[in-house]
């Protein structure tokens, strides 16, 4: 199956919130899972599936994916997620595995924060009893950490920064962009940033600390757009916190990596029919079963899918690339009467783009010289021509005409 990577997905949070759990759930991918801090040392790095209905039933065509998969009508695109060690107060200053943890981050574009609902972890992430430890304070402590380390790389020679844009006339938004772009922050990010911080561009030297680091703070939010996943959602002091979350300015969804796990265990040994993101399951070869197993599955149906309408993983990747990063899919075609490509392959691939993508960026996303040779794009809900300015939207099926071919 071919790769079709577009944004890199991170998994972060204190130690020991099921951080691992979540990443081993979402990829099946192997991490190291234990109740004590700095379980995870390196960072882990797998392949997850954002899940879209598949556009093949609508077509009333069988499809041959290739750079995905389709299972009983949803297509799973895949997607590059990496779970990183676990936070702690004081990382932005090098404490606990800060350092490395935000060497990690700041390849991501979306960050997947995992807070223990429950409670059950301190600051630290040592486990204490349930309901013990107010989890807002995680995510506190969290944004703290992420932009007092953005406002650190940046501080280091602000005032220079700031006299020479003002004295020169040079461009901060760019300035800034030159000084970020190994975090992957872009000059979008900066401007937008400071537009909503309300500030001044052209008088940077007459900010002050408050409004430099209210800047900051919000080209964290802008840059590294976050949702919180309430873990352990299945004890029974994880609702009220739930709540208290969910009054906070994020996505929140209730979740139970560890069901999640186990049902995506259980599937891949075909003895549940299960799909990632479904609110149910069936199992399909009881014998094989012992009786905990079967009121394990039972206890996950009742306590969390019929709960909660599902486990809540597949929920937190598919926000973060829809809501997040407002992605949608494209799915290319050569032939627009049969749907299919050059090898007769029926919808072979499915792209995830950013909202506003139009025609001609699409063709060069797919190839350089189908984008520098594009005549016109065909549309096939509507069968009709489409320019290069066109903006393509979620679920498109076109096809490109180009004066060049695919090298």
């Amino acid at each position: 199956m071919q790769k079709s990577y577009s944004r890199l997905l991170g998994v972060i949070g204190k130690p020991n919130t099921g951080k691992s759990t979540f990443f081993s759930a979402a990829t099946l991918a192997p991490a190291e899972i234990a109740n004590y801090p700095f379980t995870t040392i390196k960072p882990n790095r797998g392949i997850g599936y954002v899940r879209t209905p598949c556009v093949h039933e609508e077509f009333q065509v069988k499809d041959n994916p290739r750079n995905s998969l389709c299972l009983n009508g949803v297509r799973l695109v895949p997607v590059e997620i990496i779970d990183v060690a676990g936070l702690v107060p004081g990382a932005w200053e090098g404490r606990g595995l800060g350092n490395q943890f935000l060497d990690e981050i700041r390849k991501a574009d979306a960050l997947i924060h995992i807070v223990d609902a429950s409670g059950g972890t301190d600051c630290e992430g040592r486990l204490c009893k349930p309901g013990e430890h107010d989890p807002l304070e995680d995510v506190r402590f969290l944004e703290r950490e992420i932009t007092m380390w953005i406002a650190s790389i940046i501080k280091k020679d602000w005032a220079k920064l700031a006299r020479t844009a003002e004295a020169e006339s040079k461009d901060l938004h760019s300035m800034l962009e030159e000084r970020l772009s190994g975090l992957g922050i872009k000059r979008n990010h900066i401007f937008e940033s400071i537009r909503k911080a309300g500030l001044n561009a052209d008088k940077p030297t007459s900010w002050s600390e408050e409004d430099f680091l209210k800047f900051v703070d919000t080209l964290r939010r802008i840059s590294k757009p976050m949702l919180i996943v309430a873990n352990k959602i299945d004890m029974p002091t994880a609702e009220a916190n739930l709540e208290k979350l969910r009054k906070l300015d994020y996505i929140v969804i209730p979740c139970c990596a560890e069901a999640e796990l186990a049902l995506r265990r259980a599937a891949e040994k075909q003895l549940i029919d299960y799909t990632p993101g479904d609110c149910n399951f069936r199992i399909l070869q009881p014998e094989k079963l012992s009786q905990s197993q079967i009121r394990a599955l039972e206890s996950i149906r009742e306590k969390v899918l019929v709960k909660h309408g599902s486990t809540g993983v597949q929920d937190a990747i598919n926000m973060a690339y829809f809501k997040l990063l407002n992605m949608i899919t494209v799915y290319p075609v050569e032939d627009i009467e049969h749907l299919s490509d050059h090898d007769g392959r029926v919808l072979p691939d499915t792209y995830l783009v950013p909202y506003g993508t139009t025609a001609r960026q699409f063709a060069y996303l797919i190839h350089t010289e189908l984008g520098e040779g594009f005549i016109y794009a065909v549309d096939a809900r509507e069968r009709k021509r489409i320019g290069e300015d066109a903006v393509l939207r979620d679920r498109d099926v076109i096809s490109i005409v180009s004066a060049k071919k695919r090298g």
